[in-house]
């Protein structure tokens, strides 16, 4: 038996007086509890109790023992029964929108861990690459990578940014040349994330100078994971977060192209529908997401 249910059954019998009715308080019996005090008096090195066959009475000792150990049990049992109380609370359903490439990649970790913590929790993951409308679709939350919202009817919430690199497998390199200028991918195969028949367009920066890119080549998809393949394949240079293509590069199947240009910056961030108060497990799975990603990928 661990030390603060020992302490908790000698409390007990200190309360009741007597070994036998401290025995059916904590429904076992009187032999169990004699062995718990006489195990936790010799850790002590002190008696705690004076037995006589009638009654139990407090020594001095066990008088000024049970005096500091009983607020610290009470709060031991407040505490306990809050976090059950807690568990009641964030018990139910929570409906959460996100990305194919990244709940592909990170949500199977988060959803391990989150259940064994959190198993009256309920989480349902819709995986799309389309803008989700989080309110007419109503959902409870919605995980994005992407730049500052324009829809300002959301809350949002920062968690990282998400760095981009434009990457080619180095055969597609050696058969058409490496860029040597963000204008050089004008003659080049540019694989392109493509949303509602909108042309990609990069915009490149280095030391204060712009360029803006019209991704444009035979393939057009709106799959992080699907470009990140055709790029491997030799199909042309892709814009991809580097999470996607992390392996890839370094298994050297990708290589890193105009090193030194940089892209407009993008934030993995937690988007959620105007409550006035984040409702408690909401907030329950995005402290533990959050905290996830800052431990698994760094704080930035």
């Amino acid at each position: 038996m661990g030390e603060l249910e020992a302490i908790r059954t000698f409390l007990t019998v200190a309360a009741e007086r007597n070994f036998s009715a401290a025995a059916r308080r904590l429904n076992t019996t009187p032999a169990s509890i004699t062995r718990t005090v006489a195990a936790l008096e010799d850790r002590l090195g002190v008696q705690l109790l004076l037995r006589t066959t009638r009654k139990v009475s407090l020594t001095s000792a066990g008088a000024a023992y049970a005096a500091r150990v009983a607020p610290l049990a009470e709060g031991l049992a407040r505490a306990t029964e809050e976090t059950k109380d807690l568990q009641k609370v964030t018990a139910g359903s929570l409906k959460v929108s996100a990305p194919m490439s990244l709940g592909m990649k990170v949500l199977p970790a988060v959803l391990g861990q989150f259940g064994i913590i959190h198993p009256q929790t309920h989480v349902a993951i819709d995986l799309s690459d389309r803008f989700v409308d989080i309110v007419e679709e109503d959902y409870d939350l919605a995980i994005r990578i992407s730049g500052p919202p324009s829809d300002k009817s959301t809350i949002w919430r920062k968690i990282r940014p998400v760095p981009r690199l434009l990457v080619a497998a180095p055969k597609f390199l050696e058969a058409h040349g490496s860029p040597q200028v963000p204008e050089d991918l004008v003659q080049l195969e540019c694989l392109s994330y493509q949303d509602q028949s909108m042309t990609e367009v990069w915009e490149l920066s280095r030391a204060g100078s712009t360029r803006n890119i019209e991704a444009r080549g035979r393939f057009a998809v709106n799959n992080g994971d699907f470009l990140g393949q055709l790029a491997v394949a030799g199909e042309g240079i892709a814009l991809l977060p580097r999470f996607i293509v992390e392996e890839d590069l370094r298994e050297r199947r990708l290589v890193e192209v105009l090193q030194g240009w940089s892209t407009p910056e993008i934030w993995l961030t937690l988007y959620y529908p105007p409550y006035e108060q984040l409702p408690l497990r909401v907030a329950t799975f995005s402290d533990f997401f959050e905290a996830y990603i800052k431990e698994s990928w760094g704080a930035s």
